[in-house]
């Protein structure tokens, strides 16, 4: 078993018994300690093993050990052809909530941007009425956009706006804030409808998020009233692996 001396290990550190680390545990501690420190931030590649072989003069099964161990705790994934890279906490969005997406990149801690990829005024068409029940004499805002974590993609957003309900949209180009901060901000809800389900990545899902086709996601669809009056309905479409949702709920009274 690969060792090392290290005299500045405390006795905590190396274990009850005064032991020195084994290089596998110096490796998984090390690479921890930068991941935790936010030193080498999600989506930050971890060097390759033949890398860490050279630094740390130990063989490739040893440095394959620790890193196994990391992507049990979920610090790290690995990618095919690609190396191992530090993993994005997962999101834990309430169900019964209307989140922006901009706040919850930041609660990780992470920098956030988005991109306005599609923005058209057109009239309501067939296709549109199941996810805005609007007559088709009536026009919408049709936009989509991509939203960011650390530079990474992280939501793919696709958005109906009912120009009726909020005629204001017609002429904002998102430039200081994506559709959702914009309308949170300007339009009061009454009512909300959140419909959640597991799919596979379509090809402009993919592209956007820069994943595979067919990549298990998260899609959070949502329509939102006014009174009566319907004003918007999304599509959320998440990675899998970088969300999930969380509720809080208590018992109802009984009689």
């Amino acid at each position: 078993m690969d060792t090392i001396e290290d005299p500045t290990v405390s006795k905590d550190a190396a274990g009850e018994q005064g032991q020195p680390l084994s290089l596998h545990q110096r490796i998984l501690g090390e690479v921890e300690g930068r991941i935790l420190s936010g030193e080498w931030p999600p989506g930050h590649r971890i060097p390759f093993e033949h890398e860490l072989t050279e630094q740390y003069d130990c063989s490739r099964m040893t440095v394959n050990k620790a890193l196994t161990e990391l992507v049990k705790r979920g610090l790290i994934e690995r990618r095919r052809k690609s190396g191992s890279y530090v993993t994005f906490p997962q999101v834990q969005s309430a169900v019964m909530e209307i989140h922006d997406v901009k706040l919850e990149v930041q609660s990780l801690g992470l920098d956030y941007s988005f991109r306005l990829e599609e923005r058209k005024v057109r009239k309501v068409e067939g296709k549109d009425v199941d996810r805005l029940d609007l007559p088709t004499s009536q026009r919408l805002l049709d936009v989509t956009c991509r939203h960011f974590a650390g530079g990474r993609p992280f939501c793919f957003e696709e958005r109906l706006i009912s120009l009726s309900a909020v005629p204001e949209a017609e002429d904002e180009l998102f430039e200081a804030a994506a559709p959702g901060s914009w309308l949170l901000g300007k339009v009061p809800w009454s009512t909300a409808e959140h419909r959640i389900r597991a799919v596979a990545a379509s090809k402009a899902a993919a592209q956007a998020l820069d994943i595979s086709t067919g990549t298990a996601c998260l899609v959070i669809e949502r329509r939102t009233w006014s009174g009566r009056a319907p004003v918007t309905h999304v599509r959320l479409t998440y990675p899998g692996d970088r969300h999930e949702l969380v509720a809080q709920f208590a018992p109802s009274p009984i009689g």
